[in-house]
C-alpha cells in the first residue's frame, strides 16, 4: 500500500518497485515536485511538462527496460528515460498482448 497522501504531493508512486510517479495535477517542466515512496518523500525536478493523470520517471530507466506502475510491468522503455522525464507513448512500448514479445 503507497500509504496516505501527503499534504502538497504533486504525484503519486503505488508501489517501491514502481518506476514512474503519476502525476495528479498538470506539472510544468523545471518545477520540483514531491512524492512518496513508502514511508521516504522525494524530489525530482521536471524535464518535461507532464499533464494530470501522465507518468514521471523518478529514477534513470535504461532503454529495453521493462517499466512498472503499481507494482505491475505496462510496457518496456524505447529509449533511455531520465528522472523527471515524462514516460508516455513516445518512449515506452506497449508488450501485453503482442505474440512477438511472448516470452517461450
Amino acid at each position: 500500500m503507497a500509504g496516505p497522501i501527503i499534504a502538497g504531493a504533486d504525484a503519486l508512486v503505488m508501489d517501491p518497485r514502481d518506476h514512474v510517479a503519476t502525476a495528479i495535477k498538470d506539472l510544468k517542466q523545471g518545477q520540483r515536485i514531491t512524492f512518496r515512496v513508502q514511508e521516504q518523500v522525494q524530489e525530482v525536478a521536471l524535464l518535461d511538462d507532464v499533464p494530470f493523470g501522465h507518468k514521471i520517471a523518478i529514477q534513470d530507466i535504461p532503454a529495453g527496460t521493462d517499466i512498472r506502475k503499481y507494482g505491475e510491468v505496462i510496457g518496456r522503455t524505447t529509449t533511455q528515460i531520465l528522472a523527471g522525464q515524462h514516460v508516455h507513448v513516445h518512449n515506452v512500448e506497449g508488450i501485453r498482448g503482442r505474440g512477438d514479445q511472448a516470452k517461450a
